[in-house]
């Protein structure tokens, strides 16, 4: 009898010593699915906080740098370029001053704005206006230029025009007669060349010459 209870009692306990390690193995599985589980939501997690890093940002536009409920600001774009062919306009020239005034020992004569002395020149015509001096004429015959006409004192604007020259500039024109300055004038107010040739004479503010002070020889011409 006391035997029969003993195996009872170690049949009891080998089973109570089985059931507890099933249940010690079930619990360590559970935890160990878990586990893994929790690690793949990390991993998951730090690849969804960082994978875009990865991949090249986009550069910002204007939208994204405007702040809201401000306009955008507009881009300039480049001026368009001429049309093709067509010749950009050419800036504007000098206009002259003509002064006319009454000057010692001379009497009346024309000055541009610097106070050079101005001269007409016989073989030039009026009527209509011609200039004849081209060349190296030119060169010591400077013509007065001027882009439109020019800006007046002390001579009547009826008088005052201008003429195309052979090469294509304006050359200021009095009572018809076209105006040169002197090379050899070196200074404001003198009339070096007056008389020059018996052509060359002062001119005054009525397009007329000046025939005062000419120099030893030189006859004043008749009107």
């Amino acid at each position: 009898m006391i035997r029969r209870n003993r195996i009872a009692i170690a049949v009891a306990g080998g089973m109570a010593a089985v059931l507890a390690l099933v249940m010690w193995t079930s619990n360590a599985t559970g935890l160990q699915g878990r586990t893994v589980a929790q690690t793949g939501q990390v991993g998951a997690a730090a690849q969804g906080d960082y994978g875009d890093v990865q991949e090249p940002l986009a550069p910002p536009t204007s939208e994204d740098a405007t702040p809201a409920g401000e306009p955008a600001v507009p881009v300039e774009e480049p001026a368009a370029d001429a049309p093709e062919g067509q010749a950009a306009p050419a800036p504007s020239g000098p206009r002259i001053t003509l002064v006319g005034k009454s000057v010692p020992k001379m009497g009346d004569v024309v000055q541009d704005g610097d106070g050079r002395t101005l001269y007409r020149f016989d073989k030039d015509t009026p009527n209509p206006a011609k200039s004849t001096c081209e060349g190296q004429c030119a060169v010591t015959w400077p013509p007065v230029l001027s882009d439109g006409k020019p800006q007046l004192r002390g001579v009547d604007p009826a008088l005052v025009s201008t003429v195309k020259r052979a090469d294509g500039a304006e050359q200021v024109t009095l009572d018809g007669w076209p105006l040169y300055t002197y090379a050899k004038d070196e200074a404001p107010g003198q009339w070096k060349g007056q008389g020059v040739g018996g052509t060359w004479f002062v001119v005054q503010p009525n397009g007329k010459r000046n025939v005062e002070c000419l120099p030893p020889g030189v006859t004043a011409p008749a009107a």
